[in-house]
């Protein structure tokens, strides 16, 4: 009989989205596991293992008067912590909540809320990873010292968004083809363990293989950072520009896609998968 009658304005509008993007975002974190630290110590690991098989790599193949002269660590993690965000924003994109998901019949949830946390809950992840690990490495190893922290984090960001906006792509594309985007997520990945340039320096490549490579947002970005990260190395090859521009250019359409597909998408597609 009696009933208050609520009004939205702009400022509770965006108060009620931040809160439905961080619980959302929370759930993503916790979503494959019990805690959200955790998923944290997982993806810690995930990283050292990585670092310490390419260091291994590296020493027994001969490989280290190949990398750039100065902290020999530094440029493993240069490589291996933007790959890891790339791949890692592209794929919670491509795993986030579509427009048939049972979570879309919950009021106000809706795609762009999902998209948003998918992709903030990866960079969250991957952030604090970098510095847990950098700090790890800098107290019980030996001192960090990076030449541009700012403009290095620069190339973390445009790592992560061009990951992103790769992945809302093949979100766009999944409810079509579910397959065929698992299979270009997974080909991608692996492609980028060598086309991203994380165990080459540009400017010692040859024209000739400089072509296989700068295709690449991530080689451009890794190159980049370690510009950034390394006193006495100046990319020629590369540039931040081409991955930016690639991932807005991946981020229109991906939101063209997405919308078009939430227009038209049903649940009856699913019926029989």
């Amino acid at each position: 009989m009696f009933r208050v009658e609520r009004r939205d304005t702009g400022l509770t509008r965006a108060f009620t989205l931040a809160e439905l993007v961080f619980h959302s975002t929370v759930r993503n974190i916790r979503k494959g596991h019990s805690t959200g630290l955790q998923a944290l110590l997982m993806n810690v690991l995930q990283s050292v293992i990585f670092i310490g098989a390419f260091v291994v790599m590296f020493s027994v193949l001969g490989l280290r008067g190949a990398a750039i002269r100065g902290d020999f660590i530094l440029y493993i993690m240069s490589g291996i912590f933007l790959f890891m965000t790339h791949i890692k924003a592209m794929g919670a994109l491509v795993g986030a909540e579509g427009p048939a998901s049972p979570m879309m019949k919950h009021a106000p949830m809706n795609t762009a809320i999902a998209i948003l946390s998918a992709a903030l809950g990866s960079l969250y992840i991957q952030f604090l990873s970098v510095v847990l690990i950098l700090f790890g490495v800098h107290v019980a190893w030996h001192p960090i010292e990076i030449q541009n922290p700012g403009a290095a984090f620069a190339m973390f960001m445009i790592a992560w968004f061009t990951g992103a906006a790769i992945g809302m792509v093949l979100l766009a594309l999944k409810p079509w083809a579910p397959n065929f985007v698992q299979i270009v997520n997974s080909i991608y990945s692996r492609v980028n363990m060598i086309a991203s340039g994380k165990m080459f320096v540009a400017n010692t490549m040859p024209s000739t293989m400089i072509a296989f490579f700068d295709w690449n947002p991530l080689f451009h970005a890794i190159d980049q950072s370690r510009g950034y990260a390394f006193v006495n190395y100046n990319p020629h090859y590369t540039n931040w520009q081409y991955p930016l521009m690639i991932g807005i250019v991946a981020l229109m359409i991906g939101m063209m896609g997405e919308f078009y597909t939430r227009k038209n998408t049903s649940a009856s597609w699913f019926a029989g998968r």
